[in-house]
């Protein structure tokens, strides 16, 4: 404790002359081949567009400076360094992938500025990795972890059954990639719903085609074999459209099928083969109908980019910026300690439609975010399934045979 407030106070004298100038940076570190990472920097321009239009955070501007992790823990470990010792940033937020993220820690750690983390679901690879408090007091995690996602998922398909007699699960196939993400849901998935034996579960992984892979017909004929009645997989946006055609190719339907990536490709839902596929996710635009908030940044997206937002993580980014620099108001600095208070009494209104706070996680003191929703592509629109009390449409069952 002591070593973390010494670093704190020697980073004060530095962080207070960077705060007396005229511009308050923040360095942005997304996977940008990814949809999660394109959309996600675009939304945190946005919000800090939005933010310097109407005055900026006590008189000052604030500047994004964004760089490309490519996916990859080395690539991710030298954003942070650049962006640390080049361009003199503040303040970090961004991320997607579990093992990109986990090697920016170190050099996150080394310097001991506030991060808002948008992604890394993986608690036995990145929580683990930031160890407890106060060591880790510098993060904020607005992702679900792996643990909560699975739990809610749980919760929601227990839920869908119970009021949807019809919608019966008893065998879970998971299709995972066989990275971190990957793996991580894996484990997750087998905790969560193979522990106490009410569903019967198998898996395999498969190489992501945003990775380099791309055919998925061994994992497909694994599932098909296994005859599932949900059936998952969890890798990127790059996987959704081709793991489709070959399933259909296979002649492979269960009653459910669901894709669990941080994001899916634009202009997912107008193909044929999107129709009725569910998917975990946190937000979608028919919440516009319901959530003030959510339509007025929909409309700022889509305004300033010619395209909808195709992924939640674009919002999570959006409210990364918000919350970081609503932060920085409170505190009147960017210097860790005060920061980290000021972040610490978050009630922030987002347009994922929940008041985002920070409380404790199983490790690290600072967890946002905690449940995700079940959601369903129908007539090209991702239709709220679960859960029920902000649902937009009952879900469609089962999932069609191919013709």
């Amino acid at each position: 404790m002591k070593k973390l407030l010494s670093s704190l106070a020697a980073l004060a004298l530095v962080s207070g002359a960077a705060f007396a100038q005229s511009t308050i940076k923040i360095g942005g570190i997304w996977t940008l081949a990814d949809i999660t990472g394109k959309q996600g920097s675009a939304a945190a321009q946005l919000a800090v567009e939005e933010i310097n239009a109407a005055g900026g955070i006590n008189g000052k501007k604030l500047e994004l400076i964004v760089a490309d992790d490519e996916g990859k823990a080395d690539k991710a470990a030298a954003a942070v360094e650049k962006l640390a010792t080049v361009d003199k940033v503040e303040a970090f937020i961004g991320g997607m992938a579990s093992g990109a993220e986990v090697g920016k820690i170190p050099a996150y750690a080394k310097y001991g500025k506030v991060v808002v983390a948008t992604g890394a679901a993986s608690s036995a690879i990145v929580e683990k990795a930031l160890g407890p408090s106060p060591g880790s007091d510098y993060y904020f995690h607005l992702h679900p972890w792996d643990y909560n996602q699975g739990a809610s998922y749980a919760e929601g398909w227990d839920a869908i059954q119970k009021k949807y007699p019809r919608i019966q699960i008893k065998k879970i196939f998971l299709a995972y990639e066989e990275g971190a993400f990957g793996k991580s849901s894996w484990d997750a998935t087998k905790a969560l719903f193979g522990a106490d034996k009410r569903y019967t579960i198998d898996g395999a992984p498969f190489k992501s085609a945003l990775l380099g892979g791309g055919d998925y017909t061994a994992v497909l004929e694994a599932a098909k074999a296994f005859k599932p009645d949900l059936f998952l997989w969890a890798g990127y946006d790059a996987d959704a459209l081709p793991m489709l055609e070959q399933a259909k190719a296979l002649k492979f339907s269960p009653g459910i099928y669901l894709g669990a990536p941080p994001g899916w490709p634009i202009g997912f839902g107008s193909s044929k083969l999107a129709r009725n596929v569910s998917l975990y996710g946190m937000w979608s635009p028919a919440m516009n109908d319901t959530n003030a908030a959510s339509k007025k940044f929909y409309d700022a997206y889509v305004k300033k980019y010619r395209e909808e937002p195709a992924t939640y993580f674009a919002l999570l980014s959006y409210d990364a910026v918000r919350i970081l620099a609503d932060g920085i108001k409170a505190a009147g600095s960017t210097e860790p300690a005060a920061l980290i208070k000021a972040l610490e009494a978050t009630k922030y209104a987002s347009p994922l439609g929940e008041t985002i706070t920070f409380k404790s996680s199983n490790i690290i003191k600072h967890q946002g975010i905690t449940r995700q929703k079940i959601l369903q592509w129908q007539n090209g629109i991702q239709e709220v399934i679960w859960p029920f009390e902000v649902a937009t449409a009952e879900p469609v069952y089962p999932f069609p045979a191919w013709k």
